[in-house]
């Protein structure tokens, strides 16, 4: 059994614990997560995956269970302890019983206030968490009775980063402004000279803040994320959707992306698929 991201919105909805972070975390973290998997794979004791589409940002994982298999790309990864993952690719994590994650979905990870780390060397792998993370730590949100408790442990060890190095960094408040502006007035199309302008920077300079805090070119992200945000309408309210409001030039164009972005070759339900692209010629 497979689940799709944007497709089994029942499964991704009730299966995981998901919550936002604090007002102050909310420009770096876009949630924190948990499994919730007991009832599902009793009734599936072979397993499942959930596949997901690329992405924005980071994802911290926990592991509170037995080891697990996640696919990044078309790399296979059989994951004993904690991870790093970069989401510019799909991914596909295979669940078995006894399996049990924790994670958080960065935007952009408070860590590079600490470590001089360049998120684009960080790309198609599953990484170490303990790198960037204090073991200590991670041991600690390991032995947390709750969800509950795992959130007030991490979203105070959070704060406390922020408090401790906030302002010191331009490249990461250049970067997160411009991401969450462009996400809320959908303006996923601006040039990278105007951006750039809009700071007083070269457009190399900005390429390279992206570079560095996202992984990603300010193109590449923006459209990640304008893609995204389009595919996610017209799944759950199909009737309002409109191409236009994303900026699309016309019907065709959006579908072009839209049809990329879902290519995922170990997706097997191609049902979903073929049912949400018809749906855009009505």
């Amino acid at each position: 059994m497979q689940h799709i991201e944007f497709f089994h919105l029942d499964h991704f909805e009730n299966n995981y614990h998901r919550v936002k972070p604090p007002e102050s975390l909310r420009g770096f973290i876009d949630f924190f997560w948990e499994t919730k998997f007991d009832d599902l794979l009793a009734a599936h004791p072979a397993g499942f995956s959930d596949a997901l589409f690329p992405n924005i940002g980071y994802t911290y994982l926990i592991n509170l269970g037995t080891p697990f298999r996640m696919q990044v790309g078309d790399r296979l990864f059989d994951m004993k302890t904690d991870g790093f993952l970069p989401r510019n690719s799909s991914i596909e994590c295979y669940h078995q019983p006894g399996n049990c994650l924790f994670g958080i979905k960065f935007k952009v990870s408070p860590v590079i206030f600490e470590k001089k780390i360049n998120f684009a060397e960080y790309k198609g792998y599953i990484f170490p968490l303990s790198y960037l993370m204090e073991p200590a730590v991670i041991q600690q949100v390991k032995l947390a009775e709750s969800f509950e408790a795992r959130l007030m442990i991490l979203s105070a060890y959070f704060k406390d980063i922020l408090h401790k190095y906030q302002g010191s960094l331009k490249d990461v408040q250049v970067v997160t402004e411009i991401l969450d502006r462009c996400n809320a007035e959908n303006q996923f199309a601006v040039p990278v000279e105007e951006l750039a302008s809009r700071y007083n920077i070269s457009s190399r300079t900005l390429q390279r803040y992206f570079e560095r805090v996202t992984s990603l070119s300010s193109k590449d992200a923006l459209q990640v994320m304008r893609i995204r945000k389009a595919a996610q309408h017209i799944a759950t309210d199909p009737v309002s959707f409109h191409y236009s409001v994303y900026g699309y030039y016309d019907h065709s164009h959006f579908y072009k992306h839209l049809k990329s972005f879902l290519k995922k070759d170990t997706v097997v339900a191609l049902k979903p698929h073929l049912k949400l692209l018809s749906s855009l010629h009505k």
